[in-house]
């Protein structure tokens, strides 16, 4: 029998490259399915500027992500800890950053490889348009792995 990774997580972590776009929103995504049921919280490899579209295609489903600071990995060690039982990696440099952190702490990773919007050109309404197939493929991830909020997970 294959061993399985557990359906619950107590702790959260979404990992990508800057904190600044994609583990935000699923951050954000995570918290208004869940609320404070499951602690969740993101990092990136390395801290970044919060990307103000992504801040706009949250405040589109009513999640606001405009007070959120980017921190890095070491910095969220500093001020709160690695205290996660599963780490969900956006990105491979994040991904490898998380490996790299399981020699040392016990959690399960993850790797859902996300498109990075912000190299995307175009008009505005295009760039926002990338951004909202992000954050609604994030969506659909978070629902599939971890069930919806006040429903029994298999």
């Amino acid at each position: 029998m294959a061993a399985e990774r557990p359906a619950k997580a107590q702790a959260v972590l979404f990992a990508c490259g800057m904190n600044a776009v994609r583990s935000p929103m699923a951050a954000g995504l995570f918290g208004q399915l869940f609320g404070k049921s499951i602690y969740v919280a993101s990092a990136g490899v390395q801290k970044g500027d919060l990307d103000p579209f992504a801040v706009t295609v949250m405040e589109e489903l009513g999640i606001d992500i405009s007070r959120h600071k980017p921190i890095d990995f070491e910095e969220l060690e500093d001020l709160e800890g690695l205290n996660f039982d599963l780490i969900v990696t956006l990105s491979p440099p994040a991904h490898h950053k998380a490996l790299d952190l399981t020699r040392t702490i016990a959690a399960d990773v993850e790797y859902w490889p996300t498109v990075d919007p912000t190299g995307i050109e175009g008009s505005r309404e295009q760039r926002l348009d990338a951004y909202r197939e992000v954050r609604d493929s994030l969506l659909a991830q978070i629902r599939k792995r971890f069930g919806r909020a006040g429903g029994g997970n298999e």
